[in-house]
This record gives C-alpha cells, structure tokens and sequence, in this order.
C-alpha cells in the first residue's frame, strides 16, 4: 500500500489518499490515531498536488551507516549509529526545488531510505519495532559540504531550508533489509546501494534512537546514504530512487539572498 498527501482543487487542507491500480487516488481518514478508513472519494493523481508525505516533529538522520560511504569520505566505522537532527522547516514535496543557499558553494545530494514512524514510541525493543512503523519513503539529505567541513559538527551544513525532500509517499510493504537506492542527477545514476549493506538495520535504528529520546507519529529516521555522493548545481533534476517505494524528483535553484 501506498499512502500519499496531496491537496486537492476543491480543498484547502491537506487530504491523505492511497495510490490504487491505474493512477487512482483513493481519500482516507489521517494512518496516524486510529484506523484508517476509506471516504468514498477517488481522484486522479495526474490532477493532484502531491505534499511532503508527513511533516515531521523532527527528523533523526544517520550519519556514516554505508561501510562504502564511509570509506569514501576516509572516516573511522562508527560503534553506534552518529545520530544528528535536521529541522521540520527543511522539508519539501515532490517537485519542490532545493534551493542553493549563497552562504555555501558545495551543496551535495544523499540518496536515503528514511523510516515514518507510526506512533509514540520511546525504548522500544527490537521484537516490537514493526509495530511502530508506518511505513517507508525517499529521502534526500541535502548537505553543504563545505560548511559540514568547516563547521566540523553538523547542524548548520544539513538544516537549510529546502535540505530535507521528502517522498513521494509512504510504502508500507518492502523490505528495508533489501532493497536498492539510487540517486540520478539529470537522469545519470550517481549513486547506488542496497539497504543490506547498512551497518546499523532499521531494527537496531529504532531501537537505539528510542533509546535517547520520544519519536512522535510522522517522524522520520533517514538511514544513511550510499557512496556517490556529489554536488548540485542550479538547473539540475535530482532524482532519489527506492525500489519498492518510487522516485522522489526535485528541481534544484538558487536561493534569492
């Protein structure tokens, strides 16, 4: 199944849907507080503005978690997951453009499979993680290279506005052990991974990033990227590719000072 939220002409709010057979959007109540039910509603996706897919309370990102990632960017393998935090203010849908900051000259993509959570869910063991699963999506951690590498710490290199796509929907019904990302730039593939070759699995992810603080519904764990990362210029489609899943496609242009 695949849950999407899009606006629709005759609304101003946002609706939640499931994509069905032929490009038919059906609406439904909210996946998160209770279940999920059909309205009666269809659309056709061609006619819908597709949104973010949740807007997360926060989004938890793993750092170095590809042992290939890793040995590109020459670093030590981490003991425990490198947790770091990226803003609910750097989300955008499909289609949205990243928008280049002028305080940065190297801005990269990252291609990522990232987790929705489904409920309230602090210490959770690893038995009982699927329960607290909603699903999973394309994720695209925008970093700027330059000042991750200046600033030696994260947050400000992973945290502009725009740095955090999202999408196109939530799948409910892959295999986050075994499934394959990809990153396109301009339609020429960049990056390319399977989820089997994490070094932390989504199990021990949720596990561990419970263990330290509460995930609320609609947050979202980004797992960590494959090697090939590199830099986006103004004009490319950058594409995030996750099988099972879907494409996520955004635009990229320059941030008006």
């Amino acid at each position: 199944m695949k849950i999407l939220r899009f606006l629709c002409p005759d609304r101003k709010n946002p609706t939640w849907g499931i994509l069905e057979e032929g490009d038919r959007v059906t609406e439904v109540t909210s996946p998160f507080g209770g279940e999920m039910r059909k309205t009666g509603r269809q659309f056709f996706l061609g006619n819908l503005r597709l949104l973010p897919p949740v807007r997360p309370s926060k989004i938890v990102a793993v750092g170095l978690n590809y042992k290939d990632h890793i040995f590109e960017l020459g670093q030590a393998v981490p003991e425990n997951p490198i947790l770091f935090l990226k803003p609910s203010t750097a989300v955008i849908g499909p289609g949205e453009p990243i928008l280049l900051p002028p305080q940065s000259q190297r801005v990269d993509y990252e291609a990522e499979l990232a987790v929705v959570i489904r409920k309230k869910a602090f210490q959770i063991p690893k038995t009982k993680v699927h329960e607290y699963i909603l699903g999973y999506t394309c994720f695209n951690d925008v970093t700027a290279r330059d000042i991750q590498t200046k600033d030696i710490q994260w947050t400000r290199s992973k945290s502009f506005d725009t740095f955090a796509p999202l999408g196109p929907w939530i799948a409910d019904d892959i295999d986050p052990g075994n499934c394959t990302v990809r990153c396109f730039v301009n339609g020429t593939l960049k990056q390319e991974g399977n989820t089997q070759m994490l070094l932390f699995p989504v199990e021990e992810l949720v596990t561990f990033v419970s263990s330290v603080m509460t995930l609320l519904p609609g947050d979202v764990i980004a797992t960590g990227t494959p090697q090939g990362v590199g830099p986006l210029l103004p004009g490319d489609i950058v594409e995030v590719e996750i099988e099972g899943i879907g494409i996520l496609q955004n635009p990229v242009a320059v941030r008006n000072a």
